[in-house]
Order: structure tokens, then C-alpha cells, then sequence
């Protein structure tokens, strides 16, 4: 067997071509990370023996979030009357549930600033309108977008966590470039789409990045994979 298929998700194509480049994908399996752990010595361990120049890392921006203490108890969120009635009218998805229930609405409406999420919710309303979507994250942005509460398949403890978007995410993945000299990219992904939320000088660009990532192949699931390696298949 090809020692490459330990890095490699169940459905996912170890390689894929982008641009008429092909990518090679290391999926890298890790303890579940918390509010414990260092960022920087997490990819330390897992990725310095595997990496090669010309890498890019990428790394899920929970998994960032988490070591900055940016996971909060469900039941230490209590929200207000206005975000119980926001979250009424978020669309769901099979993916996640973002700001669809009042924990996660509450804390956009603390990370954003209540006026913000509200004219966010009246254009959302108008781009309705004319059938159109997203209109709400392009006005309340990345903070909110980056928000995320538990689904079924969400990996414990998470699933009794609100967990939001990390902070400083390009300082992050420059700090990470400079221990380990690779290129870093940390990513909001998931089987819907994919955002560069900060990237090193040395990452690939941020749109070939979600192409290579257009499958998910880190998953949402137990992968347990928050972390992978995009290597030019030579």
C-alpha cells in the first residue's frame, strides 16, 4: 500500500488537478485539540517530520479557535430575546448550523455589534427578495460567518460547545511559516464552500487553495484531520 493512503479520508481523491496542476492531499490526523494545547506546538508535532519545501499547510480555523479559548459552553451562552428571534430565520444546511439557533445568534450579535447583525438581517431580507443568497454574511462578515454550534455528527466535546472564528488568523499562519517554513492557510471549510480567513507570504494563492479544498477532504465528521499538506505532485 502506498504510505500516503494513511493521509487520505474515506471518499476523498488523494490528488487533484487544478489548473492543470496536479495537488497531492495529506490529510493529518490529530488529538482533539482544546483550549490546552499551543497552535504553533500542535503542527510542530504532527506536520515538521512530513513537510517539504513548497507545502502549503492548511489548517481548520477551529482547530485555531479552540487554542485561543474561542470554544464556549452552550450552556454558559444565555441569549437574548433578539437572538432567539433572529435565529428563527437562518436558513439551514446539511453542513452546519452556523446561526440557526439562539447560542450562536447571541454570541454574532456580541462578536459584530448587534446594529451590524441587524442591518446584515434587512439585506438579507431585500437579497431574498430578488433570490438572492448569502447577503447576510457578506454584510456581517467573516466573524459571524466563522461561527459554528453543534450538529449530529459534531466530534465531542464539541457538541455541547459554540465555537467561534479565530483571532488574528494571518498573524497565526505567519507565526506558524516562521517555525516551521512552509506556507500556512487557515480555512473555513466545509462541503458547501471554502474561505481563506489568513495565509503566510509563502501559501498558495487563496483561490487555488479552494479549488484543491472544493471536496472538503479534511471532512466535518470524526476524521479528526484538522490539519492538511497541499503538495505539488511531481
Amino acid at each position: 500500500m502506498n504510505n500516503d493512503q494513511k493521509f487520505i479520508n474515506p471518499g476523498k481523491d488523494p490528488v487533484v488537478t487544478v489548473d492543470g496542476v496536479k495537488y497531492k492531499r495529506l490529510c493529518i490526523k490529530t488529538h482533539v485539540i482544546t483550549n490546552e494545547d499551543n497552535i504553533i506546538n500542535v503542527v510542530t508535532k504532527y506536520v515538521k517530520e512530513l513537510a517539504e519545501e513548497g507545502d502549503t499547510l492548511v489548517i481548520s480555523e477551529k482547530a485555531v479557535a479552540c487554542t485561543q479559548g474561542r470554544a464556549i459552553p452552550i450552556a454558559d451562552v444565555k441569549p437574548r430575546k433578539l437572538a432567539v428571534f433572529l435565529s428563527k430565520y437562518v436558513t439551514k444546511t446539511p453542513v452546519g448550523i452556523g446561526l440557526g439557533m439562539p447560542e450562536t445568534m447571541e454570541m454574532a450579535l456580541r462578536e459584530c455589534g448587534t446594529l451590524r447583525i441587524l442591518f446584515a438581517a434587512a439585506v438579507s431580507v431585500i437579497g431574498k427578495l430578488f433570490g438572492k443568497s448569502g447577503w447576510f454574511y457578506m454584510v456581517a462578515g467573516d466573524k459571524a460567518r466563522s461561527i459554528d454550534g453543534p450538529c449530529h455528527y459534531t466530534l465531542p466535546p464539541y457538541n455541547k460547545y459554540v465555537v467561534l472564528g479565530p483571532k488574528n488568523p494571518g498573524l497565526t499562519a505567519k507565526e506558524i511559516e516562521e517555525k516551521l517554513g512552509i506556507g500556512v492557510a487557515i480555512i473555513d471549510a466545509n462541503d458547501l464552500g471554502c474561505d481563506i480567513l489568513g495565509a503566510s507570504k509563502s501559501a498558495l494563492p487563496s483561490d487555488t487553495i479552494c479549488k484543491i479544498f472544493k471536496d472538503n477532504p479534511l471532512g466535518q465528521t470524526n476524521e479528526q484531520t484538522p490539519m492538511g499538506i497541499i503538495r505539488i505532485e511531481k
